[in-house]
């Protein structure tokens, strides 16, 4: 090989790791971590240099293999390798002005999310049955896929499915709409049922695994909490259940921290049956997973249906947005702007 090959393919290898966004545990070996200690963490689950980073000491020192001597020198060199102290919000400013928005195929609910859905969070979607928390899913596991300049995220999607509602023949009909290729769209999504919660917190592990590979721009949960419903039931096992809940949500938010993929996550709603709440609410259905699910998720949608196809979607609550309202229909291509009906 040539130098100008090689020297390309430096370039090329070093483009690559600028968009990944990430560093590979391997790199450890380069600080001085022996090479099985880093087959121990990548065996663990630990893909990436910031996920031992973000991770308690305690955690590490479950890990055969790793003793106190050996979690404080991986700590030391994971913290050395990953910026974790104090930055200029002007620095942060410029970090939050470069992120990625995907779009939700209509303007108007892009509009209401400042420009699409933001990459790097969590945004929760709620609603009854029947108001497009699942059709939106479909929607963004297509629109990840298109280049930044058409408010894509030029990503695959990973698709954990709880309740059995994914469909790929929607997406190949989204796909029709902006001109890409069925198969490829389909190739670029990677797709799971889950079974139960602990099947649910696992195939986590299996998507950090594969966002070490690969750039990935989004990740969908369809829905977060409806097995939570049926494995935990009753007062006596709520704090196992909300314990387990902030467990798996704590992992969507280091997946998102870690590769800058944008999470979605969906939730069911519950009615409040507490008299006094109800009489003066207009809407006395709340959304289920209490404040655990609450303080995690950054961006929380609230879904309703509205005439015909037509479905509303309102900013319940966010870090930056207002809590206003916009509507949107679904139709034979997906996500669209409200029609007349």
């Amino acid at each position: 090989m040539s130098g100008l090959e090689m020297q390309h393919q430096e370039e090329v290898m070093d483009e690559e790791e600028a968009v990944a966004g990430h560093m590979l545990t391997e790199k450890l070996e380069e600080c001085g971590i022996l090479a099985a200690d880093v087959k121990k963490l990548r065996d663990a689950g630990y893909y990436t240099v910031e996920s031992i980073a973000f991770t308690p000491k305690k955690q590490l020192l479950t890990i055969k293999g790793i003793s106190d001597t050996k979690a404080d020198k991986i700590l030391s060199e994971a913290s050395r390798l990953v910026p974790m102290g104090f930055t200029t919000a002007t620095e942060f400013h410029q970090r939050r002005s470069e992120l990625i928005q995907i779009t939700t195929g209509s303007s108007d609910l892009d509009k209401l999310l400042g420009g699409g859905l933001e990459t790097g969070s969590i945004t929760e979607l709620f609603g009854e049955f029947r108001t497009g928390k699942s059709q939106i899913c479909h929607m963004l596991a297509v629109t990840c896929q298109l280049p930044v300049a058409m408010n894509g995220g030029e990503g695959k999607c990973l698709y954990i499915d709880t309740e059995g509602t994914f469909r790929p023949e929607r997406l190949l009909s989204i796909a029709e709409r902006y001109n890409l290729s069925g198969e490829e769209v389909l190739d670029n999504v990677a797709y799971a049922r889950a079974y139960n919660t602990d099947h649910q917190m696992q195939l986590l592990v299996q998507a950090a695994a594969m966002m070490s590979e690969s750039r990935f721009a989004l990740l969908v949960v369809d829905s977060a909490t409806s097995l939570y419903r049926t494995d935990f039931s009753g007062r006596g096992e709520l704090s196992a259940r909300q314990m387990h809940m902030a467990r798996f949500l704590r992992n969507l938010q280091r997946l998102a921290d870690e590769f800058g993929v944008a999470v979605v996550i969906t939730n069911q709603v519950v009615a409040q049956v507490d008299g006094g709440a109800s009489m003066f609410n207009a809407d006395p259905k709340k959304p289920i997973g209490g404040n655990i699910m609450a303080h995690s998720s950054t961006t929380r949608l609230s879904l309703r249906k509205g005439r015909g196809e037509n479905r509303i979607c309102k900013v319940y609550d966010s870090p930056c947005l207002p809590e206003l309202e916009a509507m949107f229909s679904i139709g034979g291509h997906g996500i669209a702007d409200a029609v007349d009906n």
